[in-house]
């Protein structure tokens, strides 16, 4: 048995599949959800999203946004999601660098808000991929 999963960003769907279950962060801590759970809506927070399908996993980042659990479904509408391995560490790097400097000059409180949402995006980017390579090399080392 499998449950539907969609991630949405406001540019595009990240992710669409038929899935085992799905992890992710919101607001009251992580959940997993399997197939015939209890119909919910929670708030996600920035972290990782992790989806099973038979043996294969999949790590997406997130910023943030709302998820909402039907019998059958999951769907994920994100302020902002990207899957792992399209993650690039060096940009993402250069862009908390840009984030903590407009941060640090303080221009404006909207400039202020702009830079800190990039510095999460960022960071959450950082951390996915980061864990992505440490599960890279444990599962390759064994």
């Amino acid at each position: 048995m499998t449950i539907k999963l969609q991630i949405i960003t406001p540019e595009k769907i990240v992710y669409q599949n038929e899935v085992d279950q799905i992890t992710a962060p919101t607001k009251d801590g992580e959940i997993t959800v399997l197939p015939e759970h209890v119909g919910l809506l929670t708030q996600i927070v920035p972290g990782e999203i992790i989806v099973r399908k038979g043996e294969a996993t999949h790590a997406l980042a997130v910023t943030g946004g709302f998820m909402e659990v039907s019998k059958d479904s999951v769907n994920i509408l994100a302020d902002y999601a990207i899957r792992a391995e399209d993650i690039e560490v060096l940009k993402a790097q250069e862009a908390q660098r840009k984030a903590q400097k407009l941060m640090d000059e303080r221009t404006s409180e909207q400039d202020f808000a702009i830079a800190q949402s990039e510095m999460i995006k960022a960071i959450t980017e950082l951390k996915v991929a980061q864990k992505r390579k440490s599960r890279t090399l444990h599962s390759s080392s064994q």
